[in-house]
């Protein structure tokens, strides 16, 4: 019956994968980003998440069912806090494109008709009109201002010069005073390059819309277009110059840049230093213990994004502000710039998250400084948990990250297998720190946790002989896959058939559940990371190739989701980190072990003869890692600075250690 349903899924995983290598509605540009051709008659909208230090927009763009273009602006200012102050307090506001200026041509107003939208940290969008002109638009947030740009290129592309007219726009929104932390704010469409011209043929004209935000106390300031979009540009040019993935499989390579962007752009700079904040219109200038503690904070030191990293230690300095002597749980997130905490859903796991991300991130950080500061707060949380033990072995926790949306029972699996990779990482560490009798009790905490987690949670479940989530639990549930994703393979088979049978597996990713409708990236791309280390390499792959595909060129893209039906599939910025570790540490097995070490077990499957991953900035390196098929063996090269550090022939099954000089 198992064989199968495992059978039945990759059936219908082909069914799917051919029907959208067949038309997808998205196509490679040559320059790395990804092109939609609109065709006559096929109206489509789609919403994409674009971020700076100081601002977030949700932008809405595509055509109506008459062809023309539709864009709409939601920005979110998450510095210019409303009242009250909680966790959606950011100053949000929405343009329909109502502000956007009539445009005549030798009289004729202009309407534009979108041929192509392009994307690349940036929205590009090409368009014909009703007369001698063509339109570009160019949209992105600044860098590091509260400023969003709206660019528009005009050019002549007929035999004879025309009379262009701009009208002029400036629209301001004064907010209550009573209904903002700092009193009045101001938000500001204003135009630039407005009046009447005359455009010989083939002469191009600019202008812009700069929608800015400020305090009614703060002055107004000038802002370059030009330069804005210069600093955009070489900010994700930047980014594909660093972690660089190279496969045979060039949607894959593509959806890994893509990702990179998203996971870094959602970064802000707040009164509390940076904070990486998940986005989706709701998660602003502020942490929590899985999106970030968890999810995004381990990726970032492989990156080597300084952003990405200062937010990191950033975050575990703001956890660490809560820990106490009485053992009273750290919050599940820290909002308002710092000025407040959440943590509606009591104890979720989020000491054994924090504990787990703060450890992996310390070791893959290669700094002895950094690992000293941040190990305080991984013992305190461990402590914690040691604290919340029942007397059969098992953590309890009041919740899950899903905060009662399902249920999770007094014990979940989740909080148990994250603080397993908790005391792993954590062993590491105290080992790098020469503290080897306290490494000793953390690898004995790991090891009585794993028999714990087989004798309580291992359980057949809908014929599975897999694990149950909670003690009352029946039914499969995406988490299963936490054991696989921390090294724990007692259940490997059987675990990897549940996953990816009919009961969880859809044309979406993995169910939260089986029985219900409700998905969620993050577990799904958990799930390919644990298929990957344990080792189930080329049906992962063929899962993990449809859904890049389906995420990257499909029909909302370009980056991983957050959930459906809740949240409207927001691209919140963790789950990209998310989909870059799958890459990390699933395919290429990379695992911690110390301050300039690491294990690796990488899986090449067996339709590439070649993958590399090269400018891997953790463990204070520039590291490229290749693998090449030998026949039945394969080439293992590991070079840090030009400098050759491990040529191994390998037998593609055991785990290969390497130690940085």
């Amino acid at each position: 019956m198992k064989k199968r349903n495992i059978l039945l899924s990759v059936l219908l995983l082909c069914l799917y994968d051919g029907a959208l290598a067949q038309s997808p509605r998205w196509a490679f540009a040559g320059d790395g980003g990804i092109q939609w051709t609109v065709q006559a008659g096929n109206a489509h909208t789609d919403h994409i998440e674009m971020s700076g230090k100081q601002l977030s927009a949700i932008i809405t763009y595509g055509v109506d069912d008459k062809g023309a273009l539709v864009l709409k602006k939601q920005l979110v200012f998450p510095m210019l806090r409303t009242i009250p102050n909680d966790t959606h307090a950011s100053l949000k506001t929405t343009f329909d494109g109502s502000e956007s200026p009539a445009i005549t041509v030798n009289g004729v107003l202009l309407q534009t008709v979108p041929v192509d939208f392009y994307l690349k940290g940036i929205i590009c969008i090409h368009s014909r009109t009703n007369t001698a002109l063509t339109v570009t638009d160019i949209l992105f947030p600044s860098v590091d201002k509260a400023v969003f740009i709206q660019q528009r290129q005009l050019v002549n592309t007929s035999g004879q010069a025309c009379t262009v007219h701009i009208d002029s726009v400036v629209r301001e929104i004064h907010t209550p005073a009573d209904k903002g932390v700092y009193g009045e704010y101001i938000i500001t469409a204003a135009g630039n390059g407005q009046g009447t011209f005359t455009l010989a043929p083939g002469e191009k004209k600019e202008w812009t819309i700069i929608y800015s935000a400020r305090k009614v106390t703060t002055p107004p300031c000038y802002f370059s277009s030009a330069y804005e979009l210069a600093r955009r540009k070489e900010f994700v040019q930047t980014l594909m110059q660093d972690l660089v993935l190279e496969t045979p499989n060039d949607t894959i390579n593509r959806g890994f840049d893509f990702a990179k962007i998203r996971a870094t752009e959602s970064i802000y700079d707040t009164k509390a230093g940076l904070m990486h904040g998940p986005g989706g219109g709701a998660y602003y200038a502020a942490i929590w213990a899985n999106d970030q503690a968890e999810y995004a904070n381990p990726f970032f030191p492989f990156l080597g994004n300084i952003n990405g990293n200062e937010s990191a230690v950033n975050s575990f300095r703001l956890f660490a502000q809560y820990m106490n002597p009485e053992y009273k749980p750290i919050p599940s997130s820290i909002i308002a710039e710092g000025d407040g905490y959440w943590n509606g859903a009591g104890d979720r796991g989020d000491q054994a998250m924090i504990a787990y991300g703060a450890a992996r991130f310390a070791l893959a950080s290669g700094d002895t400084a950094t690992a000293r500061q941040l190990y305080p707060l991984i013992q305190w949380c461990l402590q914690y948990l040691e604290r919340k033990k029942q007397s059969n072995g098992i953590i309890t926790s009041d919740a899950d990250e899903l905060e009662g949306r399902f249920p999770a029972g007094k014990a979940n699996l989740s909080t148990n297998v994250l603080a397993y990779g908790a005391y792993q990482s954590a062993a590491y560490l105290a080992t790098a720190l020469g503290q080897k009798d306290t490494a000793a009790v953390y690898k004995s905490h790991a090891g009585q946790l794993s028999a714990a987690i087989e004798k309580y949670f291992g359980h057949q479940v809908q014929g599975y002989n897999t694990y149950r989530y909670y003690e009352e639990n029946n039914t499969l549930r995406s988490w299963i896959c936490l054991p696989l994703v921390m090294g724990l393979f007692d259940r490997k088979d059987a675990t990897m058939q549940a996953l990816l049978s009919p009961y969880l597996w859809t044309n979406n990713g993995i169910l939260t559940a089986a029985g219900d409708h409700t998905f969620w990236d993050r577990s799904t791309l958990y799930a390919f990371r644990g298929l990957f280390f344990a080792g189930a390499t080329d049906t992962t792959l063929k899962y993990l190739a449809w859904y890049t595909r389906q995420r990257l060129l499909g029909e909302h893209v370009p980056y991983p989701v957050e959930a459906w039906p809740e949240g409207d599939q927001r691209h919140l910025s963790a789950e990209s980190a998310l989909y870059c570790r799958v890459i990390t540490e699933g395919l290429f097995g990379m695992v911690p072990t110390g301050l300039r070490q690491f294990n690796m077990c990488p899986r090449l499957p067996v339709s590439w003869n070649h993958m590399a991953l090269r400018h891997i900035r953790a463990f204070g390196a520039d590291m490229d890692i290749t693998v090449v098929r030998q026949h039945k063996n394969y080439k293992v090269t590991v070079m840090n600075k030009r400098q050759l550090v491990l040529n191994k022939d390998w037998n593609g099954k055991d785990v290969i250690s390497v130690r940085l000089p």
